[in-house]
């Protein structure tokens, strides 16, 4: 075995851990478009799932069939016809419609039933289930426009699904609706997959795009992708602009995610099935692959309570381990846990450090400032630094100070200078490792 590979592999699994327990017994809508379908990514894509059922999450998945229908269109001569970005679709549509959902299903199921040895399907038994759980209307006539055959979910059988989802199934649903009188109605998967989380109350809806994902600036293609926006945000954000008629369009993807945001799912995600594993990155990493929309942010910088004592155990235990950080039992964290101020994102403890006070000498000892790998860099060390300063100016503090053996330059680049261990409160003075030879730098804070 490659000597580097246990120093990667396993920190990341570790790393990986939180989000596995997080999401044990959840329940994630799924969407792919057609398009990644036709582009090859099925088998991935299918693959991803597997993984992501094995891990205890419970899937629905929706696919889309756009281009197949299309094409089953061009091989009959016959125009693909839209408006407002939906299919109007007329007789010869509806058929074609018909057979490349019957393709597709018959593709997933077969994707869902490989199990060749040194794959990621070995040994994977994952049952599919479809069926009529979705009751649609028409779309009628718009702007005089009749939309024919096209319709829009009227209804969702969210217990018939749920029940199905308890047996272990992963449930799959096309893009077709029946009226109570049997009539077909040609659907959008976008339409299906959003009412079916609402109706489920998901935890997570994904699409899996054209697109990588809302940039944070939609006019400048090199934008970065705003990796997490609150719901506030990407409804003033979809309020400015056009209409969209087509799915690259910045606002097509994004205005169903907003609607099962405000409908009480609680995270909406628009994800690129070309970057391979994009589901799995999503899920599984701190940033993700694209952008995640929620009723608020995710992150939050607060005081820490009993139930972070693990996470910050887990946090510091490598600084601990390759001597940056002196060595804290649990025991002592239990005991200093209103000392701590944690970085929280999605209930995973990405950041702390302690306030120990010395009242009598007016000063107080920030400790245990820890920041994870994954986020080193994004400024969440200055932000910790300034909620311990607001703690200490709180408590009637005039200074804080740091010991240090590796770190001493960015702290000095906040405003610390670097003072004789005798300059320490004797409380903490009496405490002091001279073998350890760590550096004392000084904050005021007046």
């Amino acid at each position: 075995m490659n000597l580097v590979f246990p120093h990667t592999f396993v920190p990341w699994f570790r790393s990986v851990a939180p989000y596995i327990h997080a999401y044990k017994g959840d329940t994630f809508v799924v969407a792919m478009a057609g398009e990644g379908i036709a582009a090859g990514k099925l088998n991935a894509f299918v693959q991803d799932l597997a993984i992501m059922h094995a891990m205890g999450i419970k899937l629905v998945l929706v696919h889309g069939f756009r281009p197949q229908v299309n094409e089953q269109l061009k091989a009959k001569g016959h125009p693909a016809r839209f408006s407002r970005g939906i299919r109007i679709t007329d007789a010869v549509a509806l058929d074609c419609a018909q057979e490349a959902a019957g393709q597709l299903r018959f593709e997933i199921e077969a994707a869902f039933s490989q199990g060749l040895p040194n794959t990621p399907m070995a040994n994977a038994t994952v049952r599919v289930v479809s069926g009529n759980f979705l009751t649609a209307r028409p779309v009628g006539v718009v702007d005089g426009i009749d939309f024919q055959h096209s319709g829009v979910v009227r209804k969702v059988d969210g217990m018939a699904i749920r029940r199905a989802l308890d047996t272990g199934a992963v449930v799959l649903l096309s893009p077709f609706g029946f009226s109570p009188t049997g009539e077909a109605f040609n659907l959008t998967m976008e339409d299906v997959a959003t009412s079916t989380a609402i109706a489920l109350q998901a935890d997570k809806l994904l699409f899996l795009t054209e697109i990588p994902g809302i940039r944070e600036n939609p006019d400048d293609p090199d934008s970065p992708i705003d990796t997490e926006m609150s719901l506030a945000e990407a409804e003033r954000l979809l309020a400015s602009l056009p209409a969209p008629h087509q799915p690259t369009d910045t606002a097509f993807y994004l205005q169903h995610c907003i609607k099962a945001c405000r409908a009480g799912v609680e995270r909406s995600h628009i994800l690129p099935f070309s970057v391979d594993g994009a589901l799995l990155m999503e899920v599984y990493t701190h940033d993700g692959i694209g952008t995640m929309i929620v009723d608020e942010k995710l992150e939050s910088l607060r005081e820490a309570t009993a139930d972070d004592v693990g996470g910050i155990l887990q946090l510091i235990e490598p600084f601990e381990r390759d001597g940056t950080l002196v060595k804290r039992s649990r025991t002592e964290i239990e005991r200093d846990i209103s000392y701590y101020t944690v970085i929280e994102h999605d209930g995973v403890i990405f950041g702390c450090a302690a306030l120990y006070p010395y009242p009598e000498a007016r000063t107080g000892e920030m400790a245990a400032l820890t920041i994870s790998p994954q986020v080193q860099g994004q400024g969440d060390g200055e932000r910790i630094l300034k909620r311990i300063e607001q703690r200490a100016k709180t408590m009637g503090l005039e200074s804080i100070f740091v010991l240090t053996t590796r770190t001493m330059h960015w702290f000095i680049k906040r405003g610390f200078q670097q003072v004789d261990p005798d300059w320490l409160p004797e409380a903490r003075k009496r405490k002091y490792d001279w073998d350890r030879r760590s550096q004392v730098l000084v904050k005021r804070l007046t």
